[in-house]
């Protein structure tokens, strides 16, 4: 089936309140979604963001991020009144997310809302504990023992919640209840309004393709809970962590610094962690895209305490048989592999026989001294299609770093000889409408004509990440209808 659809973070949506959320923008992101004739909106993964605000290194696998609970859908509840949030300052620049701000100040509205909550029926709230307590009571406890320990990652709490004595965690929770409930409350509302947000969008022929990280944060509640899923030491402290050897794009490699898995105790326990995350993965999202996909067939394993990436070594992941055991378990499963990176044939030959659709990124494909196999013409129809990623930059900023062969031969391609810079994006962009691959998945920035102050992330680089917002009003019914005609051009219109 050819379609099509928009890349864009709940993050980004235009607010009033510091960030985008599922409120009134959302929705109405969603109907725009519906007029320009797109089947799909991505997100980045939907998790709490820890250090350095990455959705990629999260406190949860399975929690939903506070901060796009939509404040002004709590005042309509009556949990808030507009005065517990209106003339807070959220951030001073309206194209930026300051995080600062909002980690400053969400968490204290939404305080105020969990103090309201708790004079209405809990019906609704008790069925909701009752159906996720397989995580929430961890993530709750977890999250109230690292505001105690004024977040301290759980590596360096006291021996007895460390290592999860229970006598330890029974008094802790029993002297912190209302805290716990607090963070079990605020989860409550996120998927509510989730759930609510992807019914209406379902509802318009929109389908939400999701993200999820391979690896998982050193300090989430995942290794806490399971710490012997994970290369630790004796001490609970990383033997080895995750990360890519040194490429051309740096010279030292990236060291991201998550735990390893241990692969053969997964193996052991029937891969069970991982049916659950992925069992709620699509139950959340209609499309998954799991990041990273070639760590399933070998992955990159750092010394802990290592600077840089340099010194890692391959190590054999769980392969082809990891997947067809879920499978086994779960059934065919909706999954876009993010197969991006040093791919041996290995990593191929497991693709192929996983059936999931892997990645081309136009960005890539023009290298005059070599031949690409991103250029679309050695494309095959299984397959998702970018201009770039998150990680990327948008046309207008990549073409900007370029050399000027390689714009030469960029435009030679497109055909595209001369003209202004839009006429350049817009052909970029039907390039990829135009090409085999049955996904297209076009960044919000690249529609909107921006350069990097738009770019999402930059790999490697520890700050100025995670920020971008589109300015309220940025799009209407004439981009609408703009995208609305390529992708009828093209053929990407199966509803």
């Amino acid at each position: 089936m050819r379609a099509s659809g928009i890349l864009m973070h709940i993050s980004s949506l235009p607010s009033e309140y510091g960030i985008g959320t599922m409120g009134a923008e959302a929705y109405r992101f969603v109907d725009f979604l519906a007029d320009a004739k797109q089947t799909y909106w991505q997100m980045l993964p939907i998790c709490p963001t820890s250090y350095g605000d990455s959705p990629y290194q999260s406190f949860s696998t399975h929690a939903g991020n506070p901060y796009f609970i939509d404040l002004d859908m709590l005042e309509e509840e009556g949990l808030l009144d507009k005065d517990d949030y209106e003339d807070i300052e959220w951030g001073s620049d309206e194209d930026r997310v300051d995080y600062s701000a909002l980690y400053k100040n969400r968490y204290k509205v939404l305080r105020m809302a969990y103090e309201r909550f708790k004079d209405t029926d809990r019906t609704i709230f008790e069925l909701f504990l009752d159906k996720n307590e397989a995580w929430i009571s961890n993530y709750a406890l977890f999250m109230t023992i690292k505001d105690h320990h004024d977040g301290k990652p759980w590596t360096e709490w006291e021996e007895g919640l460390k290592r999860r004595d229970p006598h330890e965690l029974w008094l802790f929770k029993e002297a912190h209840a209302d805290e716990v409930e607090f963070y079990e409350f605020i989860q409550f509302k996120f998927f509510e309004q989730w759930e609510k947000l992807k019914e209406y969008a379902n509802g318009k022929g929109v389908q939400i393709i999701g993200d999820i990280p391979i690896y998982v944060a050193l300090d989430s509640a995942a290794v806490w809970v399971y710490p012997d899923l994970f290369d630790l030491d004796e001490d609970l402290m990383p033997k080895t962590v995750a990360g890519c050897p040194p490429d051309a794009f740096s010279a030292t490699g990236q060291l991201w610094g998550n735990p390893i898995y241990d692969w053969e105790r997964h193996k052991e326990t029937d891969y069970n962690w991982w049916i659950d995350r992925l069992r709620a993965a699509v139950e959340l999202y209609d499309v998954v895209r799991i990041d990273h996909f070639r760590g399933f067939d070998g992955y990159y394993a750092i010394p802990y305490g290592e600077s840089t990436a340099v010194n890692g070594e391959w190590k054999k992941g769980p392969g082809i048989e990891f997947f067809r055991f879920v499978e086994s378990r779960l059934g065919k499963l909706p999954i876009i592999a993010e197969d991006l990176g040093f791919l041996t044939s290995s990593v191929l030959q497991m693709l192929a026989d996983s059936g999931f659709p892997g990645m081309k990124v136009l960005e890539f494909a023009f290298d005059p001294r070599e031949e690409s196999n991103y250029l679309p013409y050695n494309y095959d129809k299984n397959c998702a299609v970018y201009i770039g990623t998150h990680d990327n930059a948008p046309i207008r900023g990549w073409i900007d770093e370029l050399d000027d062969d390689t714009i030469r031969f960029c435009k030679k391609f497109l055909n595209y000889e001369c003209g202004d810079m839009d006429g350049f994006i817009w052909t970029f962009i039907k390039t990829a409408f135009a090409c085999v691959g049955d996904t297209v998945i076009i960044q919000m920035q690249d529609y909107l004509g921006l350069g990097n102050e738009s770019r999402m992330n930059t790999p490697s680089t520890a700050s100025g990440n995670w920020q971008w917002r589109m300015k309220k009003g940025a799009y209407g019914g004439r981009l609408a209808e703009k995208i609305a005609d390529i992708t009828s051009t093209y053929g990407r219109c199966p509803r």
